[in-house]
């Protein structure tokens, strides 16, 4: 019996210690609550809830939160290769029509610019077999850009409602990289009054681009066209600085969509990399920001197929937002098929 009652006690002895063991095992080890595990943890359901926030697809979540630039593709510096001295050029442009401050009576509103400067053999033209060619970007309020071709003939921005416009002008590449000298971006504002736009009846072809003005009997240039989606202007102060949204725009596919060009213009704004104190603030999908501090095109590779948001912001050196009529901050999709 009494053999027996001390084997009792020592099982008891044992079991015991082993709870007293575990216990505190459990609430000092770093991978517990009170650990590392935990911040990781954290970290893993923050990043989750705000993918889900973003609506970021499953198959876009690591280009959107682990962007990577890389350098200029090779197919464009081929193509700077072939182009001679135009990439040094220092063009300029002045607006014909409208002029600042104008008022048109027409929702039809014809755009005419002047091209001067260094030109070293630029001029906008497309090449009627790649499609591509020297062009003037055309921003309409804070619309994507129409690519304007044909200088002689001007532009038309049709469908304009009533209002107070701004429209943004400034010479690009074939590859759509914008020129960044002085006097080569150039803003008015105009006013359209009783234009009796509809914005029910789109006027363009499937493409956007169509042509007008045709007459039979006359020898008569073609003007380009686009019948524009309704806005109007910001609250904007041309002495502020000011990011105009140049690129990415529309759908990439095959080798266009391997590197996506970033570019903007920047008004009355120098950023940190070239002496000043501003940064360009990108994402893409809501993901990781990333700062640009020099004025220069950005590529990104390795956006997945399918639908993406890209964000740019201008914003102070401590990351504040520059508020310029809403322009500062803008948002785009475009479309991928690699």
């Amino acid at each position: 019996m009494k053999t027996t009652k001390i084997f009792i006690l020592l099982i008891a002895l044992a079991v015991f210690s082993g709870c007293s063991f575990i216990e505190p095992s459990h609430n000092i080890s770093p991978g517990g609550h009170t650990g590392e595990n935990k911040t990781k943890g954290e970290h893993s359901m923050s990043h989750e809830s705000a993918e889900n926030h973003s609506g970021v697809a499953e198959n876009q979540g690591d280009a959107a939160h682990n962007l990577s630039e890389v350098e200029r593709p090779q197919s464009i510096k081929d193509m700077m290769a072939s182009r001679g001295e135009q990439d040094a050029a220092n063009p300029t442009l002045k607006f014909v029509e409208p002029t600042n401050g104008a008022s048109v009576n027409s929702s039809t509103v014809k755009v005419k610019v002047e091209l001067a400067g260094d030109l070293k053999g630029y001029k906008p033209s497309k090449d009627p077999q790649t499609q591509m060619g020297n062009h003037i970007h055309i921003i309409l309020d804070n619309q994507p850009y129409e690519a304007h071709y044909n200088l002689d003939g001007g532009f038309e921005l049709r469908n304009v409602a009533d209002g107070e416009h701004t429209l943004r002008v400034f010479p690009s590449r074939p590859w759509h990289e914008s020129y960044k000298n002085n006097g080569a971006f150039q803003m008015v504002k105009f006013t359209v009054k009783n234009g009796g736009a509809d914005m029910t009846k789109p006027a363009t072809t499937n493409s956007g681009q169509t042509m007008s003005n045709i007459n039979a009997n006359t020898a008569v240039t073609i003007a380009e066209g686009k019948d524009m989606a309704k806005s109007m202007a910001g609250a904007v102060d041309a002495g502020r600085p000011l990011l105009t949204y140049s690129r990415p725009k529309g759908e990439y596919k095959g080798a266009d969509a391997e590197e996506i060009m970033i570019d903007f213009w920047l008004t009355n704004a120098k950023l940190a990399g070239d002496g000043g104190e501003y940064h360009v603030r990108y994402s893409v999908d809501g993901g990781e920001a990333k700062m640009i501090d020099k004025w220069q095109p950005v590529w990104i590779p390795g956006l997945s197929d399918g639908k993406h948001t890209i964000k740019l912001e201008l914003v102070d050196k401590n990351g504040n937002l520059v508020e310029n009529g809403g322009y500062n901050s803008t948002m785009r999709d475009i479309t991928v098929a690699k």
